[in-house]
């Protein structure tokens, strides 16, 4: 379904002569990554108006946000970095975005401005806990809204990891997000610890409204979600994506490293949507060495 559009943005690519982007090593077997400190903390705090819910653990002078993805939160989307992250080197914070997770109410909703709204949460949630300066790791949708975080606030962001993220939605997105609308054509792997989280009225009647939200960007010019930003993003930027996605063409990674100056792109030949989860240590250790 991908095919030719993925086509089309390698041919444009090469015609450019941009470098070709780094392939993830063969995935091998790994011990344990390095941790100190693991006990995670959980807790709220009022921000523009509403209870943000997160999770720390760590207690190294990095600090790093993890942004999740669609219906996400720390505790759904994050678990093997919030346990294996190097916890002497980075204070690790997961946040629930207001209407996901914890964070409810207010109950979620889409208006044309959600991830502007998303990034200016994430930012200040953050600077409420002290902290000055943070790295962001965004995933999915929670790539989008760091990607805009990073464009602006750039005096805040210290380094910028995004995997599964797109900066603008086609008409060939579009028809992938109404593939995911009835979730209960999901795979009960995926679905019922959502459900569990959500209860399957709100978990439905969300996923729908995201779909339709985010759909919507399809109307801007050239689809635009936050295109006109990435040349504004100047911190180091780190953006990995898995060969094997199927929710998110491999062209869009490559749109945002071809306008992200200094940029890396890293493809993980056996990587899907959730690469950070499927190969947390072999993600973990690109990630951590990138950090640094």
């Amino acid at each position: 379904m991908f095919c030719r559009s993925a086509g089309r943005a390698l041919r444009a690519l090469a015609l450019l002569q941009l470098q070709p982007p780094a392939r993830a090593a063969p995935l091998t077997a790994r011990g344990p990554a390095a941790c100190y400190g693991t006990s995670i903390t959980s807790a709220k705090i009022q921000v523009n108006g509403v209870h943000l819910h997160y999770q720390q653990t760590g207690e190294g002078s990095h600090a790093v946000l993890l942004l999740p993805g669609m219906l996400g939160s720390g505790q759904t989307d994050f678990g093997p970095q919030l346990k294996s992250m190097n916890k002497q080197l980075f204070t690790v914070v997961a946040w629930d975005p207001r209407g996901y997770g914890k964070s409810i109410p207010p109950s979620r909703d889409f208006p044309p401005d959600f991830f502007e709204r998303d990034a200016k949460d994430a930012v200040d949630l953050m600077q409420a806990l002290k902290f000055k300066k943070f790295s962001l790791l965004g995933w999915s949708d929670g790539g989008i809204t760091a990607l805009i975080a990073a464009a602006k606030y750039p005096n805040l962001i210290h380094k910028l990891v995004v995997w599964g993220a797109n900066a603008s939605v086609t008409q060939e997105d579009v028809r992938i997000y109404n593939g995911i609308r009835d979730v209960s054509k999901w795979s009960e792997k995926v679905r019922k610890p959502l459900e569990e989280l959500y209860g399957h009225k709100y978990f439905a009647e969300t996923c729908e409204a995201w779909v339709d939200g985010i759909s919507r960007f399809a109307e801007n010019s050239d689809g635009s979600i936050c295109q006109q930003l990435l040349p504004d993003i100047k911190c180091p930027t780190f953006i990995i994506h898995g060969e094997k996605d199927p929710l998110v063409p491999q062209a869009h990674a490559e749109y945002i490293h071809k306008h992200i100056k200094g940029s890396r792109l890293l493809l993980m030949p056996e990587g899907k949507h959730n690469l950070h989860l499927r190969f947390a240590k072999d993600f973990n250790r690109e990630v951590e060495n990138f950090l640094r």
